[in-house]
């Protein structure tokens, strides 16, 4: 199990990286907006904006999966079950967590969740 320090040290990371999320999706929610307003002079415009919104909207999705990600974890450090496996109970190893500060299962149930997916 994690001490109470590390609890401390990954809550850290974890707002930190939220306030970050944060941050980015304000920040390209308004630039959104702003290329719906500019005026689009020809087919190219349309298509050049088209495209940023495509990948931008798709960033945003990711962004938010991952606020979600992050506000599980904020949740389960207060509810002292960090980096505990989802899946089969057993501790998330430290360097996972270091990695991947948001991790809900161990290597090998991450695994199993994976091929399952696919």
């Amino acid at each position: 199990m994690l001490t109470k320090l590390e609890c401390t040290q990954f809550q850290e990371k974890l707002l930190e990286r939220k306030k970050q999320i944060i941050k980015n999706l304000q920040g390209t929610s308004l630039e959104l907006s702003q290329m719906r307003d500019q005026e689009l002079n020809d087919e190219g415009d349309h298509a050049a904006i088209s495209a940023e919104t495509i990948v931008d909207s798709a960033i945003l999705e990711q962004q938010r999966k991952e606020l979600a990600e992050i506000e599980l974890a904020l949740d389960k450090i207060k509810n002292e079950t960090y980096g505990v496996c989802e899946m089969c109970e057993e501790p998330i190893g430290i360097e996972r967590l270091k990695v991947k500060n948001f991790a809900r299962f161990c290597i090998t149930c991450r695994e199993i969740t994976e091929k399952e997916h696919n």
